[in-house]
């Protein structure tokens, strides 16, 4: 009995789905607009990503969202 209420507690966890957020894709690309504006001058001046005070993740992320925001036409992004 043990073990058969362990099992459905277990296939139970397993079948939730996954629920993804949804991408506020003209926040995140005027985000990433504004902190590449930010970062720009910086990294002209030959400043590192670390130096600036910003994590690589947010870098590669802003990549990211423009590159898929550009594919899907989304108002404002640019292909880079």
């Amino acid at each position: 009995m043990r073990a058969i209420s362990l099992a459905s507690a277990i296939s139970a966890l397993i079948a939730l789905p996954a629920h993804a957020t949804m991408i506020d894709w003209p926040a995140e690309v005027a985000h990433c607009r504004a902190l590449r504006e930010n970062i720009a001058p910086l990294l002209q001046a030959g400043q590192g990503i670390s130096a600036v005070g910003r994590s690589s993740v947010a870098a590669r992320r802003c990549v990211w969202i423009e590159r898929r925001a550009s594919r899907k036409k989304i108002p404002g992004a640019e292909p880079r």
